[in-house]
């Protein structure tokens, strides 16, 4: 049969009619479901019919003890004309519909599958019911006219009873009804009657199927629509983006979320019955925001909606809530109470405060940030300018961290400047605020701290603490750190002068070696744009072919033979001259050239060694930046091939430096350049941070002993020669060769050959020079020594005047030409030699000695201990050692 327009729309509508069509009515029972919807609710209507079966039992039971009572002389006959018989049966069909009726799930019956069994339960229950009621009313006493009427009576209207609720069953009562009114009825009016009953009973049960249909559906619409509003607030809860709250028409709480239990620490039943403000303490801001003279309390006293206004829990955590309600009336206008939505807004103040914090705070650090900085120099500012007090400036960078980041990596080196910010505090401490500029930058600022001897105090003490080795993820990594300073007059300086002086002294430091101090002064602003002019003139000069590279002889210690060439870079300067490497090189580095010089020195040395004979070397220094780029190895090796040169001739010389931020980057690199086959060697070697561990881990090939350690090494008052013998024994131990650099004089010449050096270098077998020139020394197989029998010693050229004691007689004597070991003496009475004498120098104090020579008023006296010329220095006031701006307000104070 067709679907009704209503039954095709189940399930895809919200709205239902009032009343289902006659057809569904009555074909509603025993039809499949189409939708999850129907097949409940036929659920529904089958669950209606559950004791059917029993009572239209208990009717046949009561009709079968009747029949018993009535008709004793029949009970043993089994015929139908009998009553018991189909009576009995009845019993049968309907323990049988009982049991089928209470197992229905476990034998996966659908309820159509129900009624449809129900109906033929009926049918068969109505022809036995005929069969006993025409046997009953065959077999009346005379006695008891009326009573198989009574009981089929009662039968009958029992079983419409029970079908009225669905109206195929009542279809099936109707049929049976009318076939038993025909079968037994004397008369036809009264089978007309029971007929017309039937029919009457069957139309009242389609009509109350249309109903209950119809408001079955209606009530699946809003069941549908209430799970799916639970459904709602449930995940509007649960997402944590609100919760929702009601109260009575007294303002007590009847309905509380999950989530404002939880922030009580209650359960939810605990918080019902108490009043909703009892739980809220409004906030003044928050209420002027909305409206300054309503307060929670009024818009719910007032019955008025309210949004957005902002509470605090009353609790012991800090908690705030933002809350929006309405007022609940009902149709008569009557309060109700009022029902509303809140917001946890705990998260969002915290991340306002934390985006307040890092708006002024470093968030790596938790050091103030440039722009607090910045603030707090201008009120320091504006206070000395009150106070008459001035204010100082540190700026602070650290020294080879770049090294830390590019071999470590960016953790570490983020490890690092956390523990650097807690050293800065811990040294800063009451005198200032330290914060971080950025990067590898830091500053602080001192406010009414003038004084610069314990400005300078603070300085050293602060690279001292920066400059220890730290340990990190079990890395043990060494930095150092420049600071500039800058002393600000009261009234008289502004934050971004202030600023700039203190980065031109930090740069002055840096450029004096790093690891130092240094105070503004005015000439520092010419010296800044001079470098700059300096820095613009070194980014042409390869293209201008202002650079050339030098070579200088390296000799075998053994035979005076040619060994090889160091390459060595010079800069000659259009307009300035010839400018020394130790200018230009460190500017190189800082701005980011050294790399393109380094790869060209490289290249013009190798093109020249391929000119060479084949035993030959050639010598070229890698600075630590050009060592930490990751296509060194490469770079080697293509210009390797480029000019044609074996890779045993070429020796690259490391500094120290490429360890300061040891890791397995530098260990790859050593292992790449070996793999090349070219030579490694440690370069100034003693001078920087030395380590055993280097020699241990690094494959070099030699070692280079400073020249700080050569020059004058053949001196008797000097222990370099200790140190050399040291180098060279350990060198011997590790199989690698030695080169003294710096070798000048003969004597410096014979104890490095005594020591064991393998290779001399310096000016004693000539300086650098030019390819032509070096192709000729190589020509000539040997190199003779050049210089200085000896190094004189250092000498102090000023007069002093002193007391001498000779042979018990005081007599006042003048020096000159003081050394560490002796002076010249000017003396009116003659001394003999061997003459020991005791002379006390005026402001120095009394120093011993024995007379070499004498001659006329003169004699040469030699010290019996080593004599530090220092002591000769004039006492002065302990300053820094570049020349530092006193303010002039001190001075006009001490003037007064």
């Amino acid at each position: 049969m067709r679907r009704s327009r209503f039954a095709r729309a189940v399930g895809s509508s919200n709205e239902a009619p009032d009343r289902a069509s006659i057809s569904e009515a009555l074909w509603f029972d025993i039809r499949s479901a189409d939708s999850p919807g129907d097949d409940a609710l036929s659920a529904t209507r089958v669950a209606a019919l559950d004791h059917c079966a029993v009572l239209l039992g208990f009717t046949h039971l009561v009709a079968w003890i009747a029949s018993l009572v009535f008709h004793r002389d029949s009970a043993t006959t089994l015929a139908f004309s009998n009553p018991l018989v189909p009576l009995s049966g009845l019993l049968l069909l309907d323990v049988a519909a009982m049991v089928g009726i209470r197992c229905r799930d476990g034998l996966g019956l659908r309820p159509h599958h129900v009624v449809q069994a129900l109906c033929l339960y009926f049918a068969m229950a109505g022809t036995l019911w005929i069969f006993a009621g025409s046997a009953m009313a065959a077999q009346s006493h005379a006695g008891h006219p009326s009573m198989p009427i009574l009981v089929l009576g009662g039968g009958v209207m029992i079983a419409a009873l029970v079908a009225v609720t669905s109206p195929p069953l009542s279809a099936v009562n109707l049929v049976m009804i009318a076939i038993g009114a025909m079968a037994m009825a004397q008369s036809p009016v009264a089978a007309a009657g029971a007929a017309l009953l039937s029919l009457m009973t069957l139309a009242y049960s389609i009509a109350g199927a249309r109903t209950m249909i119809a408001a079955g559906r209606q009530r699946q619409n809003l069941d549908a629509e209430a799970r799916k509003a639970l459904t709602f607030v449930d995940e509007f809860e649960n997402s944590g983006r609100g919760w929702f709250w009601e109260t009575n028409a007294e303002g007590t709480l009847s309905y509380v979320s999950q989530q404002l239990a939880d922030d009580f620490e209650c359960d939810p039943k605990a918080l019902l019955g108490r009043q909703f403000t009892d739980l809220l303490s409004v906030e003044t801001e928050a209420e002027r925001a909305v409206e300054q003279h309503k307060t929670l309390g009024f818009h719910l006293s007032a019955r008025f909606p309210f949004a957005d206004v902002v509470v605090r829990a009353a609790s012991d955590r800090d908690i705030h809530w933002s809350l929006s309600g309405n007022p609940v009336f009902d149709e008569r206008g009557r309060f109700l109470g009022f029902r509303g939505i809140g917001t946890d807004l705990t998260e969002q103040r915290r991340s306002e405060q934390e985006i307040s914090r890092l708006a002024r705070f470093d968030s790596l650090t938790g050091l103030p940030n440039r722009a607090l900085m910045r603030k707090t120099l201008d009120e320091a500012l504006r206070n000395a300018a009150r106070r008459q007090k001035g204010c100082a400036l540190f700026l602070i960078d650290l020294d080879r961290f770049k090294n830390v980041n590019d071999t470590h990596g960016h953790p570490v080196g983020d490890a690092l400047l956390r523990q650097v910010a807690e050293r800065l505090k811990s040294v800063m401490g009451d005198h200032g605020q330290v914060g971080r500029l950025g990067g590898d930058e830091f500053m602080a600022v001192l406010p009414g701290n003038v004084d610069v001897g314990m400005l300078e105090s603070l300085a050293r003490t602060l690279i001292e603490q920066v400059s220890r080795p730290y340990t990190i993820e079990g890395h043990r990594v060494s930095i150092g750190a420049s600071v500039g300073i800058a002393i600000g007059d009261p009234g008289r300086s502004c934050a971004d002068s202030l600023v700039r002086n203190s980065d031109l002294a930090l740069y002055a430091a840096k450029a004096a070696g790093r690891g130092k101090h240094c105070f503004y002064e005015a000439a520092m602003h010419s010296e800044a744009s001079d470098r700059s002019v300096l820095e613009n003139d070194l980014r042409q000069a390869i293209d201008r072919g202002e650079l050339h590279v030098a070579y200088q002889p390296i000799v075998l210690a053994a035979g005076e033979e040619l060994s090889g060439f160091e390459a060595l870079v010079r800069w000659n300067h259009p307009v300035r001259g010839s400018i020394s490497p130790a200018l230009f090189i460190p500017l190189a580095e800082e701005c980011g050239m050294i790399g393109r010089i380094g790869s060209w020195v490289l290249d013009t040395a190798l093109a020249e060694a391929a000119q060479w004979p084949d035993t030959v070397r050639i010598a070229v220094n890698l600075s630590p930046i050009q060592f930490n780029d990751p296509t060194i190895a490469n770079t080697v090796a293509e210009l390797l091939k480029k000019n044609g040169v074996r890779a045993e001739r070429l020796e690259l010389e490391i500094t120290e430096g490429v360890f300061l931020a040891e890791g397995d980057a530098t260990d790859e690199t050593f292992s790449r350049l070996k793999e090349i086959g070219v030579r490694l060697a440690l370069d100034d070697f003693g001078t920087g941070y030395s380590s055993l561990g280097y020699l241990k881990k690094a494959p070099f090939d030699k070692i280079k002993i400073d020249q700080s350690f050569v020059r004058g090494a053949a001196s008797v008052t000097s222990r370099n020669s200790a140190i050399i013998r040291a180098i060279v024994t350990l060198a011997d131990s590790l199989k690698m060769d030695t080169t003294a650099e710096g070798v000048e004089t003969h004597d410096d010449l014979h104890l490095v050959r005594e020591l064991g050096c393998s290779q001399i270098q310096g000016y004693i077998f000539g300086r650098a020079v030019d390819g032509e020139a070096a192709r000729a020394m190589i020509h000539e197989a040997t190199v003779d020594p050049n210089g200085f029998q000896c190094v004189r010693e250092a000498r102090h050229r000023l007069m002093r005047r002193a007391i001498a004691l000779i042979e018990g007689e005081t007599r006042e004597v003048k020096l000159r030409n003081i050394s560490a070991m002796g002076a010249l003496v000017e003396c009116t009475r003659p001394v003999s030699p061997d003459t020991q004498i005791t002379l006390d120098i005026v402001g120095v104090g009394p120093v011993v000695g024995t007379v070499r020579w004498a001659h006329k008023d003169r004699f040469g006296l030699q010290f019996t201990e080593f004599f530090p010329l220092s002591r000769l220095a004039p006492k002065k006031q302990k300053r820094n050692d570049a020349m530092m701006m006193r303010p002039y307000y001190l001075d006009q104070r001490e003037a007064g």
